[in-house]
């Protein structure tokens, strides 16, 4: 009689297939990791482009960039809680990025709020924006917590300049976001670290408290100066983290300010870094925060592998590599420090 061998496969021959396999999708993970996050990037880039594209449309209008957040006279600058804060830069630029209904539904509020401090117009910032979302950072879902609850989540911030230093020579103030209210110019006192600038060097941002700027006033060229910036949302650390709230217009919400101390680099991830109502510190993972401050100062920060991105004055976007030096990244962020920052 003829034997004749059953057709298939030998365990061993499955398991070199298997391994085969195994090796191959290994191999594949990476590019289309890469794939996919080079689509990101591009994504947030052009969210960056829309948005500086709107600062200069209300630009067009008003005479000057819009403030990063109205503030009446006696509401306290550095905490949301149940303040009677005025609305942010995102909050007057909604009708130039397509959300002009969303604006209609509050817009007597929102203009009238440095008159009579109504802040009925904080209804808007529930809604949350695609716009407003770099597609990197996956944690808007959850809502901030504070001054309220219910705000919507947000990875852009405007450039409000100011130094975080010891003490407030030459300023008005040494707490970062303060000292650059209303257009000042804080010059470096050098303390307490040295930011690779020369001492009495000023930080003024293109957008504060009760202040925009005209392009046509940036000092050191609306190319040579930071517009707007990236923030990582803070929700996966607590819904009370307040990194990353696109109507808030706090540093690390809707705003990076204060460099100096700790936040001179992008990225950092230096411990009790940002100052950020209710934010909890995580360094390790490039999230560090000093808990129980109120809003002082917060770094521009992303999901991107290696840096962040920013758009300058003229609405041109770049990557800012984290390795960027700290006296560069302060001359970037100052509109009016005399001096030429370097690749």
């Amino acid at each position: 009689m003829t034997l004749r061998r059953n057709s298939g496969f030998t365990l061993i021959e499955l398991l070199v297939v298997i391994a085969i396999i195994a090796i191959l999708i290994g191999l594949l993970l990476p590019a289309v990791q890469k794939v996919r996050e080079a689509a990101a990037r591009m994504r947030c880039g052009n969210n960056m482009k829309q948005l500086a594209l709107a600062c200069h449309s209300y630009h067009d209008r008003v005479g000057q960039l819009p403030p990063s957040i109205q503030l009446r006279s006696g509401v306290d600058r550095t905490v949301a809680g149940t303040n009677a804060f005025g609305p942010n830069w995102v909050v007057l630029i909604l009708p130039d990025i397509e959300q002009g209904n969303l604006y209609n539904t509050q817009s007597a509020n929102i203009t009238t709020y440095m008159a009579n401090g109504n802040t009925a117009w904080k209804a808007v910032g529930t809604t949350s924006i695609k716009t407003m979302l770099c597609p990197s950072d996956t944690n808007a879902e959850v809502a901030w917590s504070g001054a309220g609850g219910g705000w919507a989540r947000g990875n852009y911030g405007c450039n409000a300049g100011g130094l975080h230093q010891s003490d407030g020579t030459g300023a008005t103030s040494g707490v970062g976001y303060i000292s650059s209210e209303a257009g000042a110019s804080p010059p470096n006192n050098n303390a307490p670290v040295d930011l690779g600038v020369p001492v009495g060097t000023t930080a003024g941002g293109v957008m504060c408290i009760n202040f925009g700027s005209g392009i046509d006033r940036i000092r050191d060229g609306s190319s040579n100066t930071i517009l707007l910036a990236e923030l990582r949302i803070g929700a996966h650390l607590g819904a009370q983290d307040a990194r990353g709230v696109w109507a808030i217009g706090f540093p690390g919400s809707s705003v990076v300010s204060g460099n100096g101390w700790d936040c001179a680099r992008p990225n950092t991830t230096d411990d009790n870094a940002d100052d950020c109502e209710g934010c909890i510190n995580d360094p390790v993972n490039g999230m560090g925060a000093w808990p129980g401050c109120p809003f002082q100062q917060a770094t521009s920060r992303s999901k991107h592998t290696g840096g962040v991105q920013v758009a300058l004055g003229d609405g041109s976007v770049r990557f800012v590599n984290n390795s960027v030096s700290m006296g560069n990244w302060f001359l970037m962020l100052s509109r009016d420090d005399g001096l030429t920052w370097t690749d």
